[in-house]
């Protein structure tokens, strides 16, 4: 192709088409210039080397220098999109951070003979190299340069702003922002999280900043002084999580998060983060039109790339610890379970020999909140465990069933609790304690929980742990407008100063027995109990039932019976299913009638933890056998 063939294409004069094409254009009409060019691109014209001028003429290729490649990827993908669909090719080149190597680049290309240049400069001193690309006419579009006017950038203050809003939208106003210190994208990402904190009037603290390098801001979340984060690097996001899994932290239970992120290729599972991505292509694609505009001198847009910027997903964003729907707080023993099978339970002066047996992580504690987690609730178990094997057992099987371990300590001094079953082949059992950790329980420890204790509905507790950390912790109940079930397990007398915070009191036929020998009915029992400052009483009378003694309900509810293999957990499914259905808003009787059905399939099965039911097997039995007892679904029960 000639350049007569080219002007008579276009038809336009030779020397109009010369002009074009050597950078001596500026009388020509745009729309002439234009139509010129795409002949000249789409048929690939290089004019004679006689007649062109070496450092004007239009070569049809960029150039692209950027100080960092590795993080750029997509924007290069976006840049040649655009030069590909527009005729141009592209020369990449990378400063590594090097005025040095900057210097070196900016000299090939223009060697190279680029009609423009994409170029992100190392700092403020690159100013000295743009004199090579003046030399040489060539076009240059600045990138990332905050220390010049004229370049354009992605608004990571706007992502950063738009991110703190969400973030607040959901309540959070315990916020940090994580940077990445010497960070451009963090120094302007606080920015932005400064702003939004300040137009929405929640005064901005020096220890809102939260370093990566130093991890020591991590025990606000533990005390839940820091409930959501905002994080400028995808990478110290992943870093941070990891480390709160480790510390048996929840998302978005103990903390909401969202980061930016850069680079979603190649990622085949969904983030557990959720993030705002960095439109780096759009970027790369906006660069290079407005570069290519000046080019073929088209009208030129001066304004910086905008564009929206949506969440990715909601996985790790709630509302703040403390306004999120009422759970159940368990305070109690955790032990390991030793279930010795039997033919006969031990007698004194007797030897009983066992062929089987299995270990599995028990305590009243830790049952009671397994069997409320199964029924669908949030619960949070407070208790203590050794320093032993054990204990990652404990931690292990109670993650597993999705239970808050917060508030689970460890005693480096002390063995996990451990409790000995000897279970008779009728399902009966006789159970000996090892306290344990279980003794060095505290109240003070309690008092360190009392986040845990926020928006709560009931609290579970059990007298397999000190009596002043029991009543302390009935107290610290109280005090939240928490309701509290006691459990009386190897509980030797009524405590008054106990007694006065507890709501429902929930004993066994034996334990009644034990607790107030001088009634010799089960109504004049539970009358005694409420006498001594419970407000309402369930005796459970094992295969017969229970009996009840409230205000809006006094009788007895019959015992759903199945084939009996063990007995231990019956009364901490009972009190889980209790708790569960009595916080969705169910009357005492419905909720206890609800909470036999729940005992029967813990006697059933072998074991506590894996004997408890879970709420949808649980609730289409009911409706099988009792269609007109529970609506499931809408949570409307018994007619």
């Amino acid at each position: 192709m000639t350049i007569k063939e080219i002007a008579q294409l276009a038809g336009v004069s030779i020397s109009t088409v010369s002009k074009i094409v050597n950078g001596k254009d500026d009388s020509i009409n745009p729309k002439t210039r234009k139509r010129v060019l795409e002949i000249v691109k789409e048929y690939n014209y290089t004019p004679y080397a006689s007649v062109k001028l070496v450092s004007e003429a239009k070569t049809f290729v960029l150039g692209v220098l950027l100080n960092s490649f590795t993080r750029s990827s997509l924007f290069l993908n976006g840049a040649i999109a655009v030069a590909q669909k527009n005729g141009y090719g592209l020369l990449v080149y990378d400063s590594l951070g090097s005025l040095e190597t900057e210097l070196k680049n900016i000299t090939t290309l223009c060697k190279s003979q680029v009609d423009g240049v994409i170029w992100e400069p190392v700092n403020n001193e690159s100013k000295e190299h743009e004199q090579y690309f003046e030399k040489y006419r060539i076009e240059v579009c600045r990138i990332n340069a905050p220390f010049d006017a004229n370049h354009y950038f992605i608004d990571f203050s706007q992502i950063s702003y738009e991110a703190t809003k969400l973030l607040l939208s959901y309540g959070h106003t315990k916020v940090g922002c994580l940077i990445r210190r010497g960070s451009i994208r963090s120094k302007l990402a606080l920015e932005g999280f400064k702003k939004c904190l300040l137009e929405h009037g929640i005064p901005f603290r020096d220890n809102m900043i939260l370093p990566e390098e130093n991890d020591e801001w991590h025990n606000q979340i533990f005390a839940h002084l820091l409930t959501g984060i905002i994080s400028t690097h995808f990478t110290s996001a992943q870093l941070l999580v990891e480390d709160l899994e480790k510390k048996r932290l929840q998302m978005p239970y103990n903390l909401s998060l969202i980061s930016l992120r850069d680079d979603l290729r190649g990622i085949t599972q969904p983030s557990k983060i959720s993030s705002i991505r960095i439109p780096n292509y759009e970027f790369g694609s906006f660069v290079c039109e407005r570069l290519i505009e000046k080019c073929e001198k088209r009208q030129f847009n001066t304004e910086n790339f905008q564009t929206a910027y949506p969440l990715e997903n909601t996985h790790s964003l709630d509302v703040p610890y403390f306004s999120q729907t009422k759970q159940i707080v368990v305070v109690g023993s955790i032990n390991t379970d030793v279930i010795l099978n039997v033919n006969e339970l031990p007698q004194p002066g007797q030897v009983t020999s066992t062929n089987t047996s299995f270990t599995s992580p028990g305590g009243k504690g830790a049952n009671q909140a397994v069997a409320v987690a199964k029924l669908g609730h949030r619960v949070s178990l407070i208790g203590k465990v050794g320093n032993d094997y054990d204990s990652a057992l404990v931690y292990s099987i109670i993650e597993e069933n999705h239970v808050n371990t917060l508030g689970i300590l460890r005693d480096p001094l002390a063995e996990t609790g451990k409790a000995y079953i000897h279970l008779q082949d009728n399902g009966e059992s006789t159970i000996t304690i090892l306290n344990g950790a279980n003794e060095t329980l505290c109240p003070e420890e309690i008092l360190m929980h009392k986040d845990l204790f926020q928006n709560a509905s009931y609290c579970l507790l059990q007298t397999e742990i000190p009596e002043n950390t029991v009543e302390t912790a009935a107290r610290l109940a109280h005090e939240c407008g928490v309701r509290n079930i006691l459990k009386p397990a190897v509980m030797k007398r009524l405590l008054p100063s106990l007694m006065k915070y507890i709501d429902i009191f929930v004993p066994n036929k034996a334990e009644a027995e034990l607790l107030c020998p001088e009634e010799t009915t089960i109504e004049g029992k539970a009358e005694a109990f409420i006498r001594h400052g419970a407000k309402s009483v369930i005796i459970t009378l094992g295969h017969s039932g229970c009996y009840i003694k409230d205000p809006t309900f006094t009788g007895y509810l019959p015992a759903i019976h199945f084939s009996t293999i063990d007995t231990t957990g019956a009364a901490d499914a009972f009190i889980g299913a209790l708790a569960a259905y009595l916080t969705d808003g169910y009357p005492i009787e419905h909720a206890a009638r609800i909470a036999t059905y729940a005992a029967a399939f813990s006697v059933a099965r072998q074991g506590v933890i894996p004997a408890l039911i879970d709420r949808n097997s649980l609730e289409a039995y009911i409706k099988k056998v009792e269609p007109d007892l529970i609506q499931i679904g809408n949570r409307e029960v018994f007619t």
